[in-house]
Formats: C-alpha cells, structure tokens, sequence
C-alpha cells in the first residue's frame, strides 16, 4: 500500500470511528485527561524502547554482531521514531538494516526481524490467553494449534531462517536473557496502555486489563494504517464495553495510548540526536569500529 493510501486509511479508519461513537462524548473525555498520569504511560513506552535496544543487542550477539549498548540505544529510538511518524510502520526497522550493513547483509537483517518477531510472538502468547479467558480454552487449544502449524509451515519453507531463529534464541547462555527482557518488554507495554485509559478516566481490572488490552496491542500489527491508527480505536470499541467500559471511553483511551506512544517516540528519538549533536560523540559506532564477524 502506498504512503498516500495509508495516510487515507488511517484518517478513514478514525474517523468513521469517531463519526460512530458520538465524537463529543470522545472529545470531553480527551479534555479531562490527567497529565500525569499519561506521562506515566509515557515513561513505561520510553522503558520499553530502551529494553527492546537491549533485546536486539542480545539477538545480535547471539547471531555473531557485537552492538555496543549504548549505539543500539540510539538507533533503536530512531526506528521508532520513524515507524511512529512515517507510513509503513517498517522504515525505521528497513533503517536499523542499513545502518547495521557492515556487519553483513544477512545477519543484520536477521537481527532485526527477529527481534521484531520476539515482540510479536510474546504478545501473541498473551492474547491466546486472552482468548481463553473471553471464549473458552477450546479456542485458544484451535489458536495454538493454527500457529503452530504455521509455525511447521514456514520453518520447512525457510529453513534458513528457522536455524537462525534457533541460533538467536535457544543457546543456553542467550535464552534467559531473550526470555526475560522479553516479558519485561511486554509489561512496559500493558501498564503503558493500562496509565493511558487510566489518565483519560478508564479503569481497568487485572481480568480486563489482560484480555482486553492484549488483543487491542495485537489489531496494531494490521498494516492498514499509520502505527494502527483508527483500527486500534475500532477494536477497543468493540471489545472494551463487554467489560463495562462506555464505547466513548474506550476510544478515548485508545487515543490516549496513541499519544503516550507519539510521545515517547519523541523522548525515545533523544539519544540520538544527542549524538548527531556531538554531546555523545565518545560512543563508538560499531560501523566505524568493528569489522564485520564471518557469517555463522
């Protein structure tokens, strides 16, 4: 989809969204929004770019690249500022590719889509939950077993890329660190959307916060609109008032996240262009300073 197509789908998306759920009711929650509570939302989503840093550093040492941590810092908040705020939501990751070129084409990129596919996988493993907590464990066991005969499927059709997978996560020395910063990551992102609908007034209970929010996360990966735009807002007003949470309200706060999650995009982009700047020039670029590993 081109950029023009997706902007249109994303300011489609809302506003049929907005148009459906009665848009003064949405705008009079936005106005009581608390500021602080938001920049708590905020400060879990900045929390969360800097431990997903640390979790490609991780997968790429285990795929042979030595990131420094403090460069990986850098470009990862440029690759989420850049899929915040540029259509295709994958920019700034195609950038994080290029930028790492010199270790090798084809580990820099497994680095990438595998960290990537970490976030995913964890927070698909969340949603399944969800759904046997909504719809019965029936359908999480039929959920399960779908995923994992994709799972078969691509593994067999890319077997290099399943080796890799294995190699970036299953060594003993690798796979508590890919486990626990992984989990980490996933909270930051719960409790960032959960302070989100908190500021605007919503009030989520731990059952409701674990089913609902999941799968609200997981309608962002739908490469229809900017950053989930307007798909987001739609799904949290279809599923949030089966938990006693007003239509209006449920959009609001999906805004809400939407806003905390622009704003840490900003704050996130921070280190780098501390570093574009020259106040962290002492940090060593792993393109100028390393020699590309051989391919494992």
């Amino acid at each position: 989809m081109s950029r023009a197509l997706r902007m249109a789908a994303t300011l489609g998306a809302l506003g049929l969204v907005l148009w459906l759920v009665a848009p003064q009711d949405v705008m009079a929650a936005l106005k009581a929004l608390h500021p602080g509570l938001l920049a708590v939302a905020t400060a879990f989503l900045v929390l969360q770019i800097w431990l997903s840093a640390l979790r490609w550093k991780v997968t790429a040492q285990a795929l042979g690249l030595d990131l420094p941590a403090r460069w990986s810092v850098q470009e990862y908040g440029l690759s989420v500022a850049a899929n915040t705020f540029l259509p295709g939501g994958v920019l700034g990751d195609l950038a994080r590719i290029l930028r790492t070129r010199h270790f090798g084409w084809g580990n820099a990129t497994a680095s990438v889509l595998i960290e990537r596919l970490a976030g995913q996988i964890a927070l698909g493993v969340v949603a399944v939950g969800a759904v046997a907590v909504w719809l019965g464990a029936l359908h999480a066991v039929f959920a399960i077993g779908v995923a994992g005969i994709v799972l078969a499927v691509l593994g067999r059709s890319f077997p290099k890329g399943a080796r890799l997978l294995w190699q970036a996560w299953t060594p003993r020395a690798i796979w508590p660190r890919q486990a626990t910063l992984s989990m980490l990551i996933l909270i930051c992102n719960l409790l960032g959307f959960w302070a989100a609908a908190l500021s605007v007034g919503v009030a989520l209970g731990p059952e409701a916060a674990l089913v609902v929010i999941p799968l609200t996360l997981l309608s962002m990966l739908v490469p229809l609109t900017i950053n989930g735009w307007g798909i987001r807002e739609g799904v949290a007003a279809a599923l949030w008032p089966l938990y006693g949470v007003a239509t209006a309200q449920a959009v609001a706060a999906s805004l809400a996240f939407g806003l905390a999650c622009m704003a840490a995009a900003l704050l996130g982009l921070l280190p780098w262009l501390l570093r574009r700047s020259g106040h962290a020039s002492s940090v060593p670029s792993p393109l100028a300073s390393e020699k590309a590993p051989p391919p494992p």
